[in-house]
């Protein structure tokens, strides 16, 4: 059953309070009645309302009195003033206090009626936009992004500093590595939550057309340009833009580009009006931009500009450890989305993946597991469930010994280096914590110390 809309209804003059309360009852809302300002303000301080209607002159704390406080308490709750005695300059004032309405008495019931639904649907979309809002936030939180390999957790501390900041940030990483959820994350823990974060795809788009897109135009500044059009860097003002895959970007646009950040201002397509900006800029690519300067396809000047404060994303591969928390999580997270009970992954499935090179990364894993939970019936995921060149059974150790031939074997060396490997994994799993990684390996505590004194490994 759906909860019935409070409003607070303040009138002085109680035959029409009464009326007027009478008449929104039987419209289907819960209607409170105060007929002084002191006695709505005790109301407010222990209720809450969806709306309230007030008589502007009221004895003792006025309407416009009631309005402020409500405003200053609760910003999006609306309030309509009705008065007897009107004149423009109350009205004005009425208005620029934050009411939603000023209505002279007698006033039309249908008008009101319609000014209540007006105001009870702003509140339901505010109310969605908070809820939507904080969804995001949670969702963007540092924690969501899976991790606790020491090249992950440099991420996220290279994260943590650049939140406060307006810096310049370029992503860098293999396709697939998360550079845009690692976009979304600053922006949703930085200053500027509250403002848009727009990401645009500048491989994706047509060179022709990219201008247009980024900065807007004006009618008839081309062609097919039938009205004025903003551009995304205009709809993102106060927030965050992010250019992902900027290495495609063409030249004549990288200038126009480093000239918007130089002087923060731009044009639209077609116009010589400038815009003034306040954005926060996060560009990403999967190409070395170095390599690109040096061949003459990007500027160096842009470059240097967009690589203020650089954050490398490894590849999944030079971050094996994850590997089983990753899957483990979409596992979960795509069981959710599918409405499906929850299935586990075996060991031997989380071997063969750790094995696996992932050269499309995170998201190559997102996809993969996904189909295996579409085609499963299985409630454990095994091999056999997954791709041929993924769940082919290991038959050796991924750190198995080498073939020896006639030249022979180092094999201290061999030892000295699967020693090395298995303890920096270990330490890598339990985020540095030797007690813990001594345990993963089933030693001694003192014993994992000596062997990181001896092999040399870094904590």
């Amino acid at each position: 059953m759906l909860q019935k809309s409070k409003i607070l209804l303040i009138d002085d003059e109680k035959e029409s309070c009464k009326a007027l309360s009478h008449l929104l009852s039987q419209i289907g809302y819960d209607v409170e009645i105060s007929h002084t300002g002191e006695q709505a303000i005790a109301l407010l301080g222990i209720e809450s309302f969806d709306l309230i209607i007030s008589d502007l002159f009221l004895p003792g704390i006025s309407g416009i009195d009631i309005l402020k406080r409500v405003k200053d308490d609760s910003p999006e709750t609306s309030v309509i003033l009705i008065t007897g005695k009107a004149s423009a300059e109350t009205a004005v004032e009425a208005m620029k206090e934050g009411a939603l309405d000023y209505i002279t008495k007698p006033f039309n019931f249908e008008r009101l009626k319609i000014q209540i639904t007006k105001a009870l649907e702003k509140n339901r979309l505010i109310l969605e936009n908070n809820y939507l809002r904080q969804q995001l936030h949670g969702r963007y939180h540092f924690d969501n992004i899976i991790g606790t390999s020491q090249a992950m957790q440099q991420v996220f501390r290279r994260m943590g500093k650049v939140t406060g900041t307006d810096s310049t940030i370029l992503v860098l990483g293999a396709s697939g590595t998360g550079k845009e959820l690692v976009a979304r994350a600053i922006h949703f823990n930085s200053p500027r939550k509250n403002k848009p974060f727009l990401a645009i795809n500048c491989g994706a788009i047509p060179a022709d057309l990219l201008e247009s897109e980024l900065f807007g135009h004006t009618k008839g500044a081309f062609t097919s340009a039938f009205a004025d059009k903003p551009g995304k860097f205009e709809v993102a003002n106060g927030g965050t833009i992010f250019l992902d895959e900027i290495g495609n970007m063409p030249q004549l646009l990288q200038m126009k580009l480093l000239r918007v950040l130089q002087e923060h201002e731009f044009e639209r397509v077609g116009s010589s009006q400038k815009i003034h900006l306040n954005i926060r800029l996060i560009s990403a690519t999967n190409v070395d931009l170095q390599e690109q300067v040096k061949m003459g396809k990007f500027r160096e000047d842009l470059y240097y500009r967009l690589n203020v404060i650089p954050i490398h994303l490894p590849p999944l591969k030079e971050r094996r450890g994850d590997i089983p928390q990753l899957a483990r999580f979409f596992v979960e997270k795509i069981c959710k989305e599918m409405n499906r009970p929850q299935i586990s992954i075996g060991d031997d499935a989380l071997q063969a993946m750790e094995s696996y090179d992932w050269p499309g990364n995170v998201r190559e894993m997102e996809n993969i597991i996904e189909r295996t939970i579409a085609l499963t019936d299985s409630v454990i995921i095994g091999c056999e469930e997954l791709p041929p060149d993924i769940g082919k059974k290991i038959t050796r150790s991924a750190l198995s010994a080498p073939q020896i031939t006639s030249r022979g074997v180092d094999m201290n060396k061999v030892i000295a280096d699967i020693e090395q490997e298995m303890i920096s994994q270990a330490m890598a799993l339990e985020k540095g914590v030797k007690a813990r990684a001594a345990n993963l390996l089933k030693i001694n505590r003192t014993t994992l110390v000596e062997k990181i004194k001896r092999l040399g490994i870094e904590n």
